[in-house]
């Protein structure tokens, strides 16, 4: 278990890539409230936009300048801030016809003091490096990697495969919608990097890991993650938030 009184720094950066007209994933944070997302949003024409702009947003409207009482409250309220997201994202694709079916990823970290949670639905992911050690904190809600874990696919099947693209579970698609929550303990120096699949179809894991270890300051190594995605191909919005834990 940490002792250690911790705080957190943050950088994120974002990028549209090399294939993509516009940039549907979408990112927000607040340091002093202990909250980061992330959204890759999806939908015709600008509807990804929109509903991850609209997610990050109500996410965390409902999160900050709230005064929350640390390790009881976040979690509940966190889980209750993306049932408002949902509720939001889902109205409005049903009042207007242009945006029937849009939605988006979520990946959201939240802390108070050493205590960690990592939300997540779709395939927007979280990671966290420490003592450059890379760990993957949150399952995919996509067809192949269920059916990898099902042991009904393998790794490589999954790479090939042309259902890659098929999430499973997305915020704003319907009334209701139910994330994955994952408890913490955080240690000085623990790294977490939030994510959009941007980044992780192009780049592995191990490769993550090696340029997460440079010294360098967060906004610098997001840059070199991002431009790293660019590089191996860049055919979809790339999105990086990293956050670390200080004594």
């Amino acid at each position: 278990m940490a002792t250690a009184v911790l705080h957190y720094k943050a950088a994120a950066v974002s990028d549209r890539g090399r294939k993509r007209p516009s940039n549907e994933d979408a990112f927000g944070f607040s340091v002093e409230d202990g909250v980061f997302v992330v959204c890759d949003g999806m939908g015709g024409a600008a509807a990804g936009e929109i509903a991850s702009s609209l997610a990050v947003d109500q996410f965390l409207h409902l999160l900050t300048g709230r005064g929350q009482d640390g390790s009881t409250s976040m979690p509940g309220a966190a889980e209750e801030a993306i049932m408002a997201a949902n509720d939001a994202v889902f109205s409005q694709a049903q009042q207007n016809t242009r945006l029937n079916g849009m939605g988006t990823t979520l990946v959201a970290l939240a802390v108070h003091e050493s205590h960690v949670w990592v939300l997540n639905i779709g395939d927007s992911r979280c990671y966290r490096l420490r003592k450059q050690s890379l760990e993957l904190l949150t399952l995919d809600h996509s067809l192949v990697e269920e059916q990898v874990r099902l042991g009904r696919m393998t790794r490589s099947e999954a790479l090939r495969s042309p259902y890659k693209n098929v999430i499973t579970r997305a915020l704003g698609t319907q009334c209701r919608v139910t994330p994955d929550v994952f408890g913490h303990e955080a240690e000085p120096d623990d790294l977490f990097l939030l994510c959009s699949d941007g980044l992780t179809r192009e780049l592995p894991d191990e490769m993550i890991a090696a340029m997460l270890a440079n010294d360098l300051p967060l906004e610098d190594l997001c840059t070199r993650l991002v431009d790293a995605a660019k590089k191996a191909g860049g055919h979809d919005n790339i999105t990086c938030l990293l956050v670390r834990a200080v004594a």
